[in-house]
């Protein structure tokens, strides 16, 4: 703060009184400093020629001056003061209008928000609904391969299903024996090919495969059981046929049809076919 000084006016030689230099009054802009400290305030003036009883009278004298401030100002707008109590009366119906419009508006909405959790429900049927049809259709397309593969390999192998091979009362015995001979021959024939037979093993575990994953507890399942016996069977004649006629030298072949049996779990039936091989 600046240590400025000023003089009385008045003639000091006509007067009788010094002529000392006095601090200048305190100005208002240095109490509207933003964070104002009175002690930093206080410690700013320690070069002002003043004392602390004649500082005390000042701060006091400028408490007393804004005091009379306010009450002027508040003097002078006392009737804008009236004026605005008396526009704020009815608020409470207008707080009320307020009121019952939020209510309503509130109502309205839950309205919405009922309808859009019926209709969300719906649309959560509807999708699980959609994906059970999905889920229908697969499982359909399903059964229809394994029939399908069922059909190859009955048709390759030349078996017959229950259905095709049912004839009058009494002649399913000698219907059966004159198929598997049929079988048989057409084991040594045609279907003793190591490559073919691989192939009937492989779509055989294929189908059996596809059934696994539709499960034993499905009625078509289980009914298709008594046809892969039938072509399962099938499959170990040819293989049977087909091991027994090869020659010490087809090492590799034989290699394979012992792989042929164990991809069928039938280990044991390779070594009863080894047993009755021609040395």
């Amino acid at each position: 703060m600046s240590n400025r000084f000023f003089f009385d006016g008045s003639d000091s030689s006509d007067s009788g009184e010094d002529n000392l230099p006095y601090p200048e009054p305190l100005p208002r802009s240095a109490f509207l400093t933003p964070n104002f400290d009175p002690a930093t305030f206080l410690s700013s003036l320690r070069n002002r020629h003043q004392t602390l009883e004649d500082l005390r009278a000042e701060l006091r004298t400028r408490s007393q001056d804004i005091s009379k401030e306010l009450l002027d100002l508040v003097n002078d707008n006392y009737q804008d003061f009236l004026s605005l109590g008396s526009s704020l009366r009815g608020g409470d119906e207008k707080v009320e209008e307020v009121r019952l419009g939020l209510v309503s508006f509130r109502r309205e909405i839950e309205g919405l928000k009922s309808k859009v959790d019926e209709r969300k429900k719906e649309v959560e049927a509807l999708v699980a609904q959609k994906k059970e049809i999905r889920r229908q259709m697969q499982l359909g397309r399903t059964l229809l391969d394994v029939d399908y593969r069922i059909q190859e390999l009955e048709r390759n192998l030349m078996v017959t299903s229950n259905e095709e091979s049912r004839g009058p009362p009494g002649d399913d015995v000698d219907h059966d024996l004159s198929e598997d001979e049929d079988e048989s021959d057409e084991g040594l024939e045609g279907n003793a090919s190591t490559a073919r037979l691989d192939k009937h093993v492989r779509q055989f575990l294929l189908a059996r495969r596809l059934m696994d994953r539709i499960g034993p507890d499905h009625q078509f399942v289980s009914n298709q059981e008594t046809r892969m016996a039938k072509v399962k069977n099938t499959i170990l004649l040819d293989l049977g046929n087909a091991l027994k006629q090869m020659d010490g030298q087809d090492d590799e072949q034989v290699t394979k049809l012992l792989g042929a049996y164990r991809d069928l779990s039938e280990p044991k039936e390779a070594l009863k076919v080894l047993k009755e091989r021609k040395p």
